[in-house]
């Protein structure tokens, strides 16, 4: 074990390090305690706020830190512990929404809350993915901009995700910045805002670097992420704008592909 070539494996949560069921498979839970015993920390990397993260890791036993909200925390899960939060310039924010929606027509919005308690607040028409998250009904739209925000979420009628955040980079791309987390996610970010930038963060207080880091992930807002690292690796299920980075495909997330990867790496 002691070839393993990497100190630092970051993942992806949804799609990624957890199955179709929310659970992550004993084969992966394997896979990352050996390359833990080989020197490698693992981190995980989501664009869930940490509201909607720490009760997963709770659920894993994972006490190590994660990156949340798209970089924008830095929690350290064993101490239930905000270590750094980075909040959407609402001024900013208003103005590139009013861009988008003057181009496309009205949006259904939602908005996460900063901190380790900040509510997810969503607006009339907004479509939720199943599951357990709790959130708030955004009742007054006044009230989406009177506490620190770290991201907003807009979904459209007729437009598809790629279709709505590429207009939305094209009218508004010099105020905030625009990312696909997933199906019917597209949000809205601090300008110079990524997965990459969390995870740097991260890293250095562990004391790795990008060259010594595997990523694993699935949509594009895993691409700054794997420029970032020294080898990024998409699921099989993963977005065609991230496997075309990539530089591995694994199986998929529901065929354990971080497990799959890691698995072969260490048996070199």
């Amino acid at each position: 074990m002691s070839s393993f070539p990497y100190r630092l494996v970051a993942t992806d949560l949804d799609g990624t390090l957890l199955r179709s069921d929310d659970t992550v498979s004993q084969r992966t839970r394997d896979a990352l305690a050996a390359a833990a015993a080989a020197g490698a920390a693992h981190i995980v990397v989501t664009g869930r706020s940490v509201p909607w993260t720490r009760h997963i890791l709770d659920e894993l036993g994972y006490e190590g830190l994660a990156v949340c909200g798209q970089g924008a925390q830095v929690y350290h899960a064993g101490e239930h512990r905000l270590l750094t939060s980075v909040t959407l310039d609402r001024q900013l924010a208003g103005i590139a929404l009013a861009k988008l929606e003057a181009e496309v027509g009205p949006l259904a919005l939602a908005a996460s809350r900063d901190g380790l308690d900040g509510e997810v607040l969503v607006g009339s028409g907004y479509r939720l993915q199943d599951g357990p998250l709790p959130y708030l009904p955004l009742e007054d739209p006044a009230d989406l901009w009177s506490a620190p925000l770290n991201k907003l979420y807009v979904q459209h009628p007729d437009l598809d995700d790629d279709a709505l955040a590429s207009t939305a980079r094209q009218v508004a791309g010099g105020l905030v910045d625009v990312v696909v987390a997933g199906a019917g996610i597209v949000e809205i970010l601090p300008l110079g805002l990524s997965k990459a930038t969390g995870l740097s963060l991260a890293a250095r207080r562990l004391g790795v670097k990008a060259a010594d880091t595997i990523a694993f992930g699935d949509m594009p807002n895993d691409i700054p992420m794997f420029a970032w690292a020294r080898h990024g690796v998409a699921m099989a299920n993963a977005h065609g704008d991230l496997k075309a980075v990539a530089d591995e495909v694994t199986e998929t997330n529901d065929a354990d592909g971080i497990a799959v990867t890691l698995e072969r790496l260490l048996s070199r």
